[in-house]
């Protein structure tokens, strides 16, 4: 079986497009070999900055000749239906076959379609791949109508076997293929042949080209951490920095350079922002300071003098570059060591939302509900409210406008440098966070409290003016601020009454003339549905959670979950399972007599009215767990609640096998249904039975 080897050569391709550019050529290649017939074992797609590759193993020689049987109108159909379907089947009348059927004469077309070699089959799916490439932008250069992310230069397309290679013929708006490629720009710049992809490879190497963009990311890791090993240093790992630097080079050269001794004292992270967003340094870092202390950047070529002149030139660059920014962090440590409300009063020229004031105004609203959030968390309501304050005044500093994903972290920084607490300068940065599910939650109570009263005004805000998510669009993040609040709740155990927090976020809205009513209620329900993708992640079932959810006190989400989390233990036991099967009989028994019978039986089972030992066996059972489950839910212990109802399966069990509830006696009859209704009643106590599944 042959191989293909496809290459598409042009100007440099940015480095966050070359993964997604990969992944879309192995898939509309294969995609379209497939859909005309030719099948393969293994496929491989491969980036550098000039060049897209895919090799594809086992490929059919030729595609199979296939038969298809059509079936046609009826014989005696209308002229322009029969030619119609000729046309479809690219067939004539004496081609079609003519059956009868219980619908009366019916006609049939074969359809026989030939293979065709391979090479014909690659050269149709090839073009049209690239002519209809998704690239999130491209452009037209020359007089041409082809559209490229970059001019492409070269098509190299060849099939080969055992017999030898075979390019496959192909013109794209002028540009012919060949079996030819070039390699690295600089060192080894010389066109050559290819034969195969082994080849291909071998010869890329030789001519300075590293095709596998993983590769090339491992030697740039392992240069670097060497390189800052050896000077008792490490370097700050971020993998998304080392993908794209390994989409910028062709063949990695480490070099680690010096950052002047004046701009060593500024706060690491800065250091580290400014290097990366402007030129794509790593930092490296003294482990015993802390402090960033030397740059890893990754030329793409060899020189004679090991890159002593390319390390000084990004060193002058550097240079210029950090001066920017220690001017703005001295600045910047001017103002908060002054009087931080300058800063704060600039909030009041910075628009939060066109339709829900400014900055300063959320500011406002975050310190109340913060005050009023503190007792519940463990915070010092003037600490907490002062933090609150504070913890946006970094928004106007000129380091923020320079880098503003340092927001918070500077913050940080500058109302420690105003001589403030370190619990409150700790909320600026934390109260932003958790970012992602997996970033760390804010567990400092001050910190807590700032951040859940961001988070749930955020949300009553928005939800204010009606911008909540819809399908997969969610522009102010607000599923990721309910995600925020289930988690910070959650890990730190948090017992909040969520839906009062919600309207007191809502009132303050309403006071400042933003929204004239909030629907809470259904702010409670994003809430909740957030928590069940949430739990459902940890392998709690949906229907737990809703039977949860409807219970009295649901907006406590630590109290919500220890009830899901204890049911969802219970029901992986026989007992348990087994004692919601008998929980849903006798609430169908009742429910069916209720609606015959016109009434409601909810009291009144007597035991004197007990007919058989199961009964009283019965009674006595649901006296022990109704003596047992209602303390323990006082207490919010679930599991011991979740227990006692699972140890009425045994004694509920024997009640329907010996006992007929509907007996001919009506006494006995009300008496037994009264029973079920109390089996019910407390089954409920511990959560909404009905809404378990199955």
């Amino acid at each position: 079986m042959p191989d293909l080897l496809i290459e598409l050569f042009s100007e440099e391709i940015p480095a966050r497009m070359q993964t997604r550019a990969g992944e879309d050529l192995k898939k509309l290649i294969t995609d379209g070999l497939v859909d005309a017939g030719l099948t393969y074992s293994s496929a491989a797609a491969f980036t550098t900055p000039r060049r897209l590759t895919l090799a594809v193993g086992g490929l059919l020689a030729e595609s199979p000749t296939t038969t298809e049987e059509r079936k046609g109108p009826r014989a005696d159909a209308p002229e322009k239906a029969i030619e119609g379907f000729l046309r479809g089947a690219g067939l004539q009348r004496d081609d079609l076959e003519e059956r009868d059927t219980p619908k009366g004469p019916v006609l049939f077309a074969k359809i026989t379609r030939q293979g065709r070699p391979a090479a014909a089959i690659v050269a149709e799916v090839l073009e049209k791949t690239i002519r209809n490439f998704p690239w999130p932008k491209s452009m037209r250069w020359g007089n041409g109508t082809l559209r490229w992310v970059r001019p492409l230069h070269a098509i190299l397309c060849i099939v080969n076997d055992e017999a030898g290679a075979e390019t496959v013929p192909l013109n794209v708006d002028g540009i012919i293929s060949g079996d030819v490629t070039a390699g690295h720009r600089f060192m080894a710049p010389a066109r050559f042949p290819v034969t195969s992809f082994d080849d291909y490879t071998d010869k890329l190497r030789r001519a300075y080209v590293v095709l596998d963009p993983a590769e090339r990311a491992d030697a740039i890791w392992n240069d670097a951490t060497n390189q800052a090993f050896a000077g008792g240093l490490e370097v700050v790992e971020d993998k998304g920095l080392l993908a794209e630097v390994a989409g910028l080079v062709e063949w990695p050269v480490v070099l680690m350079g010096r950052i002047g001794a004046d701009f060593l004292d500024l706060p690491p992270e800065v250091l580290q922002t400014s290097m990366k967003e402007h030129q794509k340094f790593f930092s490296v870092r003294n482990p015993k300071t802390g402090r960033i202390e030397r740059f890893i950047t990754v030329a793409n070529r060899e020189t004679a003098d090991n890159g002593a002149t390319i390390l000084a030139g990004y060193e002058k660059v550097l240079s210029a570059r950090l001066a920017d920014a220690k001017f703005f962090w001295e600045n910047d440590l001017r103002v908060a060591k002054g009087d931080m409300s300058v800063w704060l009063d600039a909030l009041e020229n910075v628009t939060f939302h066109n339709k829900l004031g400014t900055q300063a105004g959320l500011v406002g609203r975050m310190a109340a509900l913060a005050r009023e959030l503190a007792p519940i968390v463990g915070a010092d309501p003037d600490a907490a409210e002062e933090a609150a304050r504070l913890a946006k005044a970094d928004l106007s500093s000129e380091m923020i406008y320079e880098f503003p994903e340092l927001q918070g972290l500077m913050g940080r920084y500058y109302i420690e440098a105003s001589g403030r607490s370190a619990e409150i300068a700790a909320a600026a940065e934390e109260h932003y966070a958790p970012l992602g599910p997996s970033d760390e939650v804010p567990t400092a109570p001050v910190s807590v409290a700032v951040s859940l009263a961001e988070k749930i005004d955020k949300l009553a805000g928005f939800w204010a003016i009606d911008e909540k998510p819809t399908g997969s669009k969610d522009p102010f993040a607000l599923r990721r601020a309910a995600l925020g609040i289930i988690r910070i709740v959650l890990e730190n155990d948090l017992s909040l009454a969520l839906a009062d927090t919600s309207a007191k976020g809502a009132e303050a809205l309403v006071t400042a003339g933003i929204a004239e009513a909030v629907d809470t209620v259904d702010l409670m329900s994003f809430i909740h549905d957030r928590l069940k993708v949430y739990l459902r992640d940890q392998g709690v079932r949906h229907d737990v959670i809703d039977a949860c959810i409807a219970m009295e006190g649901s907006d406590d989400l630590a109290l919500l979950v220890r009830r899901a989390r204890a049911l969802s233990e219970v029901l992986g036991t026989d007992d348990g399972e087994n004692m919601i099967q008998a929980f849903k009989r006798a609430n169908n028994i009742l429910t069916q007599a209720e609606e015959a019978d016109g009434v409601e039986y909810s009291y009144g089972a007597d035991i004197k009215f007990a007919e058989t030992d199961e009964e009283r066996a019965l009674f006595a059972a649901l006296d022990a767990a109704e003596a047992a489950i209602a303390p323990a839910v006082q207490a919010r212990d679930f599991p011991a609640a979740m227990s006692a109802m699972a140890a009425l399966r045994a004694p509920v069990d024997a009640f329907f096998t010996a006992v007929q509830v509907n007996a001919d006696n009506a006494t006995v009859r009300r008496n037994r249904l009264n029973l079920l209704s109390r089996i019910t009643r407390i089954c409920s106590s511990v959560a909404d039975l009905t809404r378990i599944e199955g």
